[in-house]
């Protein structure tokens, strides 16, 4: 039976959209999604995101498999996607711009803004070793400024969940690094025991920076919203950048906000529809 989808991209971050609505488990296995995912030989995606009726009063479920079949807790450009496409579904009979969905990193509330972008509530970082997780510090202490031996070289790393797990260290020039060869050895560090995405951050200005991200089980990618949400708190937390700045990703630009009133991040960007289709 050919199942429908519609795909979307957030800053070049690609997605295929599925209504699962009818079902309280994916409709494809990771193994399909994988297929699927495939750019040569399926429709071409980072990952498959499933929208499933809502849990714990949330008005809908989230859940996504990466295009390597592993299951991400969360995913900053994919949420977006997803609350445009809930949009859709619902047509005429939506009543409302903000959407409470359930992730595997908790209830995360997206709103739909007049001029087309989607504001998302990513909710409060996680900060101890022990919440990553990582090794590179006692479980109930902080990782800012952690040395980390990758590829030969030592780097000054910073560590944030946002429900995911993030590395972020900064450099004098990001579109010099080699992500490619770098990326794969900071995922798989023995330091991360769930494995991890990497950021890669340049300081144009304190309210201004460039980011390079390695997901973990997608790979390059030409956005990722948790990282940029990451990578501000780490930015914030090393004294390198203000508590709201544009972070400029390959694919485009996130307005990111670390609020000092209630500790939570913001992000806000666009999520485009691509085309729809049946497989």
């Amino acid at each position: 039976m050919a199942i429908e989808f519609t795909k979307y991209q957030g800053l070049g971050n690609d997605f295929i959209l599925i209504d699962n609505r009818a079902s309280s488990l994916p409709v494809l296995t990771p193994e399909q999604a994988i297929a699927w995912c495939d750019r040569h030989f399926g429709i071409g995606a980072d990952g498959v995101i499933f929208a499933l009726t809502g849990e714990s009063g949330a008005d809908y479920t989230m859940r996504i498999f990466n295009s390597d079949g592993s299951e991400p807790e969360m995913c900053g450009n994919g949420i977006r996607c997803l609350a445009v496409f809930l949009a859709e579904l619902e047509g005429e009979s939506r009543n409302k711009n903000l959407y409470r969905i359930q992730t595997l990193a908790g209830v995360i509330t997206t709103e739909l803004m007049s001029d087309g972008q989607v504001k998302v509530d990513m909710g409060l970082p996680k900060l101890l070793a022990g919440e990553i997780p990582t090794t590179l510090t006692p479980a109930a202490e902080k990782v800012i400024n952690q040395p980390l031996a990758v590829a030969g070289k030592s780097w000054d790393v910073t560590c944030v969940s946002m429900g995911n797990p993030h590395c972020i260290t900064f450099v004098e020039d990001v579109a010099a690094i080699p992500l490619e060869i770098i990326g794969p050895q900071f995922e798989h560090h023995p330091a991360f025991p769930q494995r991890i995405n990497t950021e890669f951050m340049q300081v144009v200005r304190p309210d201004y920076l460039k980011m390079r991200v390695w997901e973990r089980g997608a790979g390059i990618t030409l956005a990722c919203g948790t990282g940029a949400c990451a990578a501000l708190v780490a930015g914030v937390l090393t004294g390198k950048s203000d508590r709201t700045a544009t972070i400029e990703l390959p694919g485009g630009s996130l307005q990111i906000e670390w609020s000092e009133i209630d500790q939570r991040l913001y992000m806000t960007g666009p999520a485009t529809k691509v085309f729809t289709g049946s497989l």
